[in-house]
Protein backbone atom coordinates (compact mmCIF):
# COMPACT_ATOMS: atom_id res chain seq x y z
CA UNK A 1 0.00 0.00 0.00
CA UNK A 2 1.20 3.39 -0.96
CA UNK A 3 1.96 5.64 1.93
CA UNK A 4 0.06 8.89 2.33
CA UNK A 5 1.91 12.10 1.47
CA UNK A 6 1.56 14.35 3.81
CA UNK A 7 0.73 17.89 3.92
CA UNK A 8 0.05 19.76 6.94
CA UNK A 9 -2.84 21.53 7.66
CA UNK A 10 -2.70 25.15 9.59
CA UNK A 11 -3.66 25.30 12.61
CA UNK A 12 -5.29 28.35 14.40
CA UNK A 13 -3.07 27.63 17.11
CA UNK A 14 -0.37 28.27 14.97
CA UNK A 15 0.19 32.00 15.75
CA UNK A 16 -0.60 31.67 19.51
CA UNK A 17 2.56 29.38 19.23
CA UNK A 18 4.53 31.65 17.15
CA UNK A 19 4.10 34.69 19.99
CA UNK A 20 4.16 32.53 22.59
CA UNK A 21 8.08 31.10 21.61
CA UNK A 22 8.91 35.28 20.72
CA UNK A 23 7.88 35.78 24.86
CA UNK A 24 8.95 32.95 26.39
CA UNK A 25 11.79 30.96 26.90
CA UNK A 26 9.75 27.65 26.94
CA UNK A 27 6.11 26.74 25.59
CA UNK A 28 4.54 23.69 26.68
CA UNK A 29 1.65 22.37 24.44
CA UNK A 30 -1.11 20.57 26.34
CA UNK A 31 -3.74 18.12 24.82
CA UNK A 32 -5.15 15.02 23.82
CA UNK A 33 -3.49 12.16 21.93
CA UNK A 34 -3.61 12.35 18.22
CA UNK A 35 -4.56 15.86 18.13
CA UNK A 36 -1.84 17.29 16.12
CA UNK A 37 0.59 18.52 18.55
CA UNK A 38 3.62 16.77 18.16
CA UNK A 39 3.29 17.83 14.12
CA UNK A 40 2.52 21.33 15.02
CA UNK A 41 5.55 22.23 17.31
CA UNK A 42 7.34 20.55 14.62
CA UNK A 43 6.57 22.83 12.22
CA UNK A 44 8.70 25.36 14.22
CA UNK A 45 11.10 23.26 16.11
CA UNK A 46 15.12 23.16 15.16
CA UNK A 47 15.10 19.94 16.49
CA UNK A 48 13.15 17.07 17.76
CA UNK A 49 13.57 14.44 20.81
CA UNK A 50 10.59 12.43 21.26
CA UNK A 51 10.80 10.98 24.62
CA UNK A 52 8.32 8.15 24.36
CA UNK A 53 10.24 6.31 21.93
CA UNK A 54 10.33 3.01 22.62
CA UNK A 55 13.69 2.30 21.18
CA UNK A 56 15.59 5.25 24.12
CA UNK A 57 12.66 5.80 26.50
CA UNK A 58 14.44 4.07 28.98
CA UNK A 59 17.87 5.56 27.89
CA UNK A 60 15.94 9.05 27.69
CA UNK A 61 14.49 8.68 31.79
CA UNK A 62 17.54 7.46 32.87
CA UNK A 63 19.77 10.67 31.23
CA UNK A 64 17.07 12.99 32.76
CA UNK A 65 18.23 11.87 36.18
CA UNK A 66 21.58 11.92 35.93
CA UNK A 67 22.28 14.55 33.09
CA UNK A 68 19.38 15.97 31.66
CA UNK A 69 21.61 18.57 29.80
CA UNK A 70 22.22 15.92 27.60
CA UNK A 71 18.41 15.58 26.38
CA UNK A 72 18.35 19.55 26.18
CA UNK A 73 21.23 19.67 23.62
CA UNK A 74 20.25 20.56 19.96
CA UNK A 75 18.65 23.50 17.47
CA UNK A 76 16.42 25.97 19.16
CA UNK A 77 13.13 25.89 19.59
CA UNK A 78 14.06 22.27 20.95
CA UNK A 79 10.91 20.01 20.94
CA UNK A 80 10.64 17.54 23.69
CA UNK A 81 7.77 15.80 22.51
CA UNK A 82 5.81 13.69 25.78
CA UNK A 83 7.83 15.15 28.34
CA UNK A 84 6.15 13.72 30.71
CA UNK A 85 7.56 10.89 30.60
CA UNK A 86 10.64 11.88 32.17
CA UNK A 87 9.25 14.60 34.82
CA UNK A 88 12.61 15.68 35.29
CA UNK A 89 12.98 17.48 31.93
CA UNK A 90 10.53 20.22 33.32
CA UNK A 91 13.11 21.48 35.65
CA UNK A 92 16.18 20.52 33.69
CA UNK A 93 14.31 23.18 31.03
CA UNK A 94 13.58 25.33 33.49
CA UNK A 95 17.08 25.31 35.11
CA UNK A 96 18.37 25.96 31.63
CA UNK A 97 16.62 28.98 30.44
CA UNK A 98 17.40 30.74 33.18
CA UNK A 99 21.13 30.35 32.92
CA UNK A 100 21.33 30.66 28.69
CA UNK A 101 18.94 34.00 28.05
CA UNK A 102 16.17 34.21 25.31
CA UNK A 103 13.17 33.09 24.06
CA UNK A 104 12.14 30.64 22.00
CA UNK A 105 14.31 27.85 23.55
CA UNK A 106 11.99 24.96 23.50
CA UNK A 107 8.95 23.76 23.38
CA UNK A 108 7.41 20.77 25.19
CA UNK A 109 4.51 18.19 24.25
CA UNK A 110 1.86 16.12 26.44
CA UNK A 111 -0.91 14.39 26.32
CA UNK A 112 -1.33 14.06 29.92
CA UNK A 113 -0.25 15.41 33.24
CA UNK A 114 2.62 14.07 34.94
CA UNK A 115 1.84 10.93 37.47
CA UNK A 116 3.91 13.27 40.18
CA UNK A 117 3.07 16.40 39.85
CA UNK A 118 6.28 17.04 42.75
CA UNK A 119 8.94 15.88 40.63
CA UNK A 120 8.47 19.39 38.80
CA UNK A 121 9.63 21.28 42.01
CA UNK A 122 9.27 24.88 39.85
CA UNK A 123 5.82 26.34 38.77
CA UNK A 124 7.48 27.84 35.67
CA UNK A 125 6.30 30.77 36.10
CA UNK A 126 8.12 33.69 34.17
CA UNK A 127 10.00 30.88 31.79
CA UNK A 128 6.87 29.06 30.30
CA UNK A 129 4.02 30.11 28.31
CA UNK A 130 0.78 27.34 28.14
CA UNK A 131 -0.96 26.46 25.39
CA UNK A 132 -3.99 23.91 25.19
CA UNK A 133 -4.53 22.35 21.79
CA UNK A 134 -7.72 20.28 21.14
CA UNK A 135 -8.56 18.02 17.88
CA UNK A 136 -9.78 20.10 14.70
CA UNK A 137 -12.76 22.22 13.75
CA UNK A 138 -14.76 22.03 11.35
CA UNK A 139 -12.95 25.29 9.96
CA UNK A 140 -9.50 23.90 10.44
CA UNK A 141 -10.66 19.97 8.74
CA UNK A 142 -11.99 22.22 5.58
CA UNK A 143 -15.88 21.69 6.54
CA UNK A 144 -16.61 25.08 7.49
CA UNK A 145 -16.71 27.90 4.89
CA UNK A 146 -15.44 30.80 7.39
CA UNK A 147 -17.96 32.82 6.30
CA UNK A 148 -18.74 34.28 10.05
CA UNK A 149 -16.03 35.24 11.93
CA UNK A 150 -15.79 35.06 15.73
CA UNK A 151 -14.09 38.05 16.30
CA UNK A 152 -15.75 39.96 13.65
CA UNK A 153 -18.43 39.65 15.11
CA UNK A 154 -17.48 41.40 18.46
CA UNK A 155 -16.62 43.86 15.88
CA UNK A 156 -19.86 43.93 14.08
CA UNK A 157 -22.64 41.73 14.48
CA UNK A 158 -23.45 41.19 10.95
CA UNK A 159 -23.41 38.15 8.97
CA UNK A 160 -23.85 36.30 5.86
CA UNK A 161 -22.81 32.92 4.39
CA UNK A 162 -24.04 29.73 3.57
CA UNK A 163 -23.14 26.17 4.90
CA UNK A 164 -24.30 22.37 2.77
CA UNK A 165 -23.90 20.67 6.04
CA UNK A 166 -27.12 18.59 6.53
CA UNK A 167 -28.03 16.33 8.76
CA UNK A 168 -26.36 13.11 7.36
CA UNK A 169 -23.04 14.76 7.12
CA UNK A 170 -23.23 16.62 10.65
CA UNK A 171 -23.40 13.22 12.08
CA UNK A 172 -20.59 11.75 9.99
CA UNK A 173 -18.58 14.56 11.63
CA UNK A 174 -19.72 14.33 15.30
CA UNK A 175 -18.60 10.42 14.91
CA UNK A 176 -15.81 10.74 13.27
CA UNK A 177 -14.53 14.05 15.38
CA UNK A 178 -11.24 16.60 14.66
CA UNK A 179 -8.58 13.50 14.82
CA UNK A 180 -6.33 14.63 11.71
CA UNK A 181 -5.48 11.55 11.12
CA UNK A 182 -9.02 11.00 10.26
CA UNK A 183 -9.39 13.72 8.02
CA UNK A 184 -8.65 12.15 4.85
CA UNK A 185 -9.59 8.44 5.42
CA UNK A 186 -12.48 7.01 3.70
CA UNK A 187 -15.77 7.10 6.28
CA UNK A 188 -16.02 3.79 7.71
CA UNK A 189 -11.99 3.43 8.41
CA UNK A 190 -12.22 7.55 9.98
CA UNK A 191 -15.28 6.34 11.98
CA UNK A 192 -12.67 3.69 13.59
CA UNK A 193 -10.91 5.90 15.03
CA UNK A 194 -12.48 7.35 18.04
CA UNK A 195 -13.50 3.38 18.70
CA UNK A 196 -9.78 3.02 18.82
CA UNK A 197 -8.74 5.59 20.43
CA UNK A 198 -11.90 5.06 23.69
CA UNK A 199 -10.50 1.40 23.70
CA UNK A 200 -6.85 2.92 24.55
CA UNK A 201 -8.39 5.05 27.03
CA UNK A 202 -9.95 1.69 28.77
CA UNK A 203 -7.32 -0.89 28.26
CA UNK A 204 -4.03 1.39 28.93
CA UNK A 205 -3.79 4.95 29.26
CA UNK A 206 -5.90 4.88 32.20
CA UNK A 207 -3.85 3.08 34.41
CA UNK A 208 -0.64 4.35 32.61
CA UNK A 209 -1.50 7.94 33.66
CA UNK A 210 -0.61 8.02 37.05
CA UNK A 211 0.32 4.41 37.52
CA UNK A 212 -2.43 3.24 39.38
CA UNK A 213 -4.19 0.19 37.69
CA UNK A 214 -8.24 0.99 37.28
CA UNK A 215 -10.84 -1.81 36.78
CA UNK A 216 -11.40 -1.65 32.54
CA UNK A 217 -15.11 -2.44 33.13
CA UNK A 218 -15.76 0.35 35.40
CA UNK A 219 -13.51 2.65 33.05
CA UNK A 220 -16.19 2.30 30.12
CA UNK A 221 -18.66 1.95 32.52
CA UNK A 222 -18.09 5.71 33.44
CA UNK A 223 -17.56 6.84 29.87
CA UNK A 224 -21.27 5.29 29.04
CA UNK A 225 -23.04 7.31 31.90
CA UNK A 226 -20.85 10.51 30.99
CA UNK A 227 -21.79 10.21 27.18
CA UNK A 228 -25.40 9.75 28.62
CA UNK A 229 -25.38 12.84 30.49
CA UNK A 230 -23.55 15.17 28.14
CA UNK A 231 -24.77 19.43 28.25
CA UNK A 232 -25.73 18.53 31.77
CA UNK A 233 -24.56 19.14 34.98
CA UNK A 234 -24.53 15.45 36.55
CA UNK A 235 -22.69 15.23 39.81
CA UNK A 236 -20.56 12.47 41.09
CA UNK A 237 -22.91 11.07 43.23
CA UNK A 238 -25.02 10.73 40.34
CA UNK A 239 -22.65 9.53 38.78
CA UNK A 240 -22.05 6.78 40.98
CA UNK A 241 -25.63 6.19 42.07
CA UNK A 242 -25.91 5.49 38.22
CA UNK A 243 -22.71 3.09 37.81
CA UNK A 244 -23.79 1.09 40.68
CA UNK A 245 -25.43 -2.26 40.99
CA UNK A 246 -25.61 -3.38 44.30
CA UNK A 247 -23.71 -5.80 45.90
CA UNK A 248 -19.57 -6.01 45.29
CA UNK A 249 -20.22 -4.00 41.86
CA UNK A 250 -21.22 -0.64 44.06
CA UNK A 251 -18.83 2.00 42.64
CA UNK A 252 -18.28 4.77 45.67
CA UNK A 253 -17.99 7.89 44.69
CA UNK A 254 -14.83 8.47 45.83
CA UNK A 255 -13.87 6.37 42.76
CA UNK A 256 -16.12 8.22 40.26
CA UNK A 257 -14.19 11.06 41.35
CA UNK A 258 -11.00 9.54 41.49
CA UNK A 259 -11.63 8.56 37.75
CA UNK A 260 -12.83 11.52 36.42
CA UNK A 261 -9.40 13.35 37.65
CA UNK A 262 -7.93 10.90 35.23
CA UNK A 263 -9.67 10.98 32.47
CA UNK A 264 -9.41 15.12 32.66
CA UNK A 265 -5.75 14.52 32.73
CA UNK A 266 -5.85 12.15 29.76
CA UNK A 267 -8.09 15.15 28.32
CA UNK A 268 -10.58 13.29 27.25
CA UNK A 269 -13.00 15.02 29.26
CA UNK A 270 -13.59 18.60 29.60
CA UNK A 271 -16.12 20.22 31.41
CA UNK A 272 -17.31 24.04 31.08
CA UNK A 273 -17.30 26.53 33.87
CA UNK A 274 -20.26 28.61 34.99
CA UNK A 275 -20.27 31.84 33.94
CA UNK A 276 -20.71 34.20 37.17
CA UNK A 277 -22.04 37.65 35.76
CA UNK A 278 -24.01 40.90 37.29
CA UNK A 279 -27.50 40.32 37.96
CA UNK A 280 -30.56 42.26 38.30
CA UNK A 281 -31.68 40.40 41.37
CA UNK A 282 -30.65 38.29 43.36
CA UNK A 283 -30.84 35.21 41.44
CA UNK A 284 -28.24 32.18 42.62
CA UNK A 285 -26.62 31.60 40.10
CA UNK A 286 -26.00 27.43 39.68
CA UNK A 287 -22.17 26.73 39.61
CA UNK A 288 -21.55 23.13 38.84
CA UNK A 289 -19.93 22.46 35.45
CA UNK A 290 -21.03 21.27 32.35
CA UNK A 291 -20.31 17.94 31.18
CA UNK A 292 -18.63 17.60 27.86
CA UNK A 293 -16.27 15.19 26.28
CA UNK A 294 -13.06 17.31 24.68
CA UNK A 295 -14.35 16.01 21.38
CA UNK A 296 -18.11 14.76 20.29
CA UNK A 297 -16.49 11.22 18.64
CA UNK A 298 -15.37 10.06 22.12
CA UNK A 299 -19.28 10.75 23.50
CA UNK A 300 -20.17 8.37 20.42
CA UNK A 301 -17.58 6.02 20.56
CA UNK A 302 -18.43 5.79 23.99
CA UNK A 303 -21.86 4.57 23.66
CA UNK A 304 -21.21 2.51 20.46
CA UNK A 305 -23.30 4.17 18.38
CA UNK A 306 -22.51 5.72 15.07
CA UNK A 307 -24.01 8.32 12.35
CA UNK A 308 -27.56 6.44 12.07
CA UNK A 309 -28.09 5.92 15.59
CA UNK A 310 -27.61 9.65 15.82
CA UNK A 311 -30.28 9.92 12.99
CA UNK A 312 -32.91 8.35 14.72
CA UNK A 313 -32.86 9.64 18.18
CA UNK A 314 -32.56 13.88 17.39
CA UNK A 315 -32.68 14.85 21.15
CA UNK A 316 -29.81 12.53 21.68
CA UNK A 317 -28.17 14.29 18.41
CA UNK A 318 -28.71 17.41 19.74
CA UNK A 319 -26.59 16.80 22.72
CA UNK A 320 -23.61 15.70 20.82
CA UNK A 321 -24.18 18.88 18.32
CA UNK A 322 -24.00 21.07 21.38
CA UNK A 323 -20.18 19.17 22.16
CA UNK A 324 -18.82 19.79 18.89
CA UNK A 325 -20.17 23.15 18.96
CA UNK A 326 -18.23 23.71 22.25
CA UNK A 327 -15.42 22.47 20.86
CA UNK A 328 -15.46 24.80 18.31
CA UNK A 329 -15.95 27.61 19.95
CA UNK A 330 -13.31 26.77 22.69
CA UNK A 331 -10.35 26.88 20.04
CA UNK A 332 -12.20 29.97 18.13
CA UNK A 333 -12.52 32.01 21.58
CA UNK A 334 -9.22 31.28 22.98
CA UNK A 335 -7.33 32.32 20.02
CA UNK A 336 -9.44 35.50 20.66
CA UNK A 337 -8.17 36.13 24.27
CA UNK A 338 -11.39 34.92 25.44
CA UNK A 339 -12.92 31.85 27.36
CA UNK A 340 -16.11 29.46 26.92
CA UNK A 341 -18.81 29.45 30.12
CA UNK A 342 -22.44 28.26 30.40
CA UNK A 343 -25.15 29.91 32.01
CA UNK A 344 -27.56 28.88 34.36
CA UNK A 345 -29.70 30.13 37.70
CA UNK A 346 -31.60 28.71 40.28
CA UNK A 347 -34.77 29.86 38.19
CA UNK A 348 -33.40 27.42 34.98
CA UNK A 349 -32.68 30.44 32.87
CA UNK A 350 -29.87 28.78 30.86
CA UNK A 351 -27.72 29.79 27.97
CA UNK A 352 -25.21 26.85 26.64
CA UNK A 353 -22.41 29.44 25.87
CA UNK A 354 -21.03 32.32 27.42
CA UNK A 355 -18.16 33.66 25.03
CA UNK A 356 -16.06 36.40 27.85
CA UNK A 357 -13.18 38.04 26.23
CA UNK A 358 -10.18 39.50 28.23
CA UNK A 359 -11.62 43.27 27.64
CA UNK A 360 -14.89 42.41 29.48
CA UNK A 361 -17.00 42.33 26.24
CA UNK A 362 -19.05 39.12 25.88
CA UNK A 363 -21.56 37.10 23.81
CA UNK A 364 -24.63 35.15 24.73
CA UNK A 365 -24.90 32.04 22.91
CA UNK A 366 -27.79 29.09 22.10
CA UNK A 367 -26.90 25.93 20.48
CA UNK A 368 -30.11 24.41 17.89
CA UNK A 369 -29.60 21.29 15.41
CA UNK A 370 -32.15 23.98 12.82
CA UNK A 371 -35.42 24.58 12.24
CA UNK A 372 -37.59 27.45 12.32
CA UNK A 373 -39.17 26.28 16.26
CA UNK A 374 -36.26 25.77 17.50
CA UNK A 375 -34.50 28.88 16.44
CA UNK A 376 -36.93 30.59 17.64
CA UNK A 377 -36.97 28.88 21.40
CA UNK A 378 -33.28 29.36 21.10
CA UNK A 379 -33.81 33.25 19.95
CA UNK A 380 -36.44 33.48 23.34
CA UNK A 381 -33.93 31.91 25.87
CA UNK A 382 -31.03 34.23 24.86
CA UNK A 383 -33.48 37.27 25.86
CA UNK A 384 -34.72 35.77 28.80
CA UNK A 385 -31.35 35.22 30.22
CA UNK A 386 -30.51 38.57 28.83
CA UNK A 387 -33.03 39.96 31.02
CA UNK A 388 -31.57 38.43 33.79
CA UNK A 389 -28.47 40.18 33.14
CA UNK A 390 -27.18 43.87 35.12
CA UNK A 391 -26.29 45.48 31.41
CA UNK A 392 -25.72 48.67 33.23
CA UNK A 393 -22.52 47.01 34.90
CA UNK A 394 -21.78 44.59 32.80
CA UNK A 395 -22.75 46.10 29.41
CA UNK A 396 -24.76 45.04 26.70
CA UNK A 397 -23.81 41.41 24.83
CA UNK A 398 -21.62 41.86 21.80
CA UNK A 399 -24.17 39.68 20.37
CA UNK A 400 -26.48 37.20 20.70
CA UNK A 401 -26.92 34.28 18.34
CA UNK A 402 -28.22 30.76 17.76
CA UNK A 403 -25.80 28.43 16.12
CA UNK A 404 -27.56 26.00 14.32
CA UNK A 405 -26.16 22.38 12.88
CA UNK A 406 -28.61 22.13 9.23
CA UNK A 407 -29.69 25.67 9.11
CA UNK A 408 -28.30 27.13 5.25
CA UNK A 409 -27.95 30.40 5.71
CA UNK A 410 -26.17 32.94 8.16
CA UNK A 411 -28.91 35.57 8.69
CA UNK A 412 -29.94 38.61 11.34
CA UNK A 413 -33.39 38.15 12.78
CA UNK A 414 -35.70 40.99 12.96
CA UNK A 415 -34.92 41.12 17.13
CA UNK A 416 -31.35 41.11 16.34
CA UNK A 417 -30.43 37.59 17.36
CA UNK A 418 -27.96 36.02 14.72
CA UNK A 419 -28.68 32.38 13.25
CA UNK A 420 -25.24 31.03 12.69
CA UNK A 421 -25.01 27.35 10.59
CA UNK A 422 -21.27 25.89 12.32
CA UNK A 423 -20.51 25.01 8.57
CA UNK A 424 -19.99 28.77 8.29
CA UNK A 425 -18.04 29.89 11.40
CA UNK A 426 -14.13 30.32 12.24
CA UNK A 427 -12.07 32.43 14.79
Amino acid sequence: MAEREFSYRPRIVDSTLRRKIKGKGAVLIEGPKWCGKTTTAEQMSGSVLSVDDPASVRTNIMMSEINPETLLEGDQPRLLDEWQVAPKLWDAVRHHVDHHKGQGQFILTGSSVPADISETIHSGTGRFGWIVMRPMTLFESGESTGEVSLGGLFESPEVSGSSDIDITRLTFLICRGGWPESIDLDEDVALDQAFDYIDAVIKADMSRVDGIRRDPQKVRALLRSYARNLGGQISQAALSADLSTGGSDRVCEETVSEYLQALRKLYVIEDLKAWNPNLRSKTAIRSSDTRYFVDPSLAAASLRIGPADLVKDLNTLGFFFETLVVRDLRVYAESLDGDVYHYRDNLNNECDVVIHLRDGRYALIEVKLGGEALIEEGARTLKKVLSRIDTDRMGEPAFMAVVAGTERYAYRRDDGVLVIPIGTLRN
